[in-house]
């Protein structure tokens, strides 16, 4: 399963990535917070959308990303 960068409201395009909060190869549970996210105005975490192991991230620490990019794949 891809995970995408969630819609985060009107006007907010892109975001960074502050770090990871799982390594791949690590099981989550649906909800588990997966990486903190920081925009101009707050930082935020995004949770998992379902269980599984994450078997890639795809995206790193300082990068800056859009709403809708994959940021990691997780496997049931």
């Amino acid at each position: 399963m891809e995970v995408k960068m969630p819609f985060l409201g009107e006007g907010v395009e892109s975001c960074t990535v502050s770090f990871w909060l799982v390594s791949e190869g690590d099981y989550v549970e649906e909800g588990d917070d997966l990486v903190e996210m920081q925009t101009s105005k707050a930082a935020f975490n995004v949770p998992s959308p379902s269980a599984g192991t994450v078997t890639e991230i795809l995206v790193f620490e300082g990068d800056e990303i859009k709403v809708g990019d994959v940021i990691c794949i997780i496997k049931k």
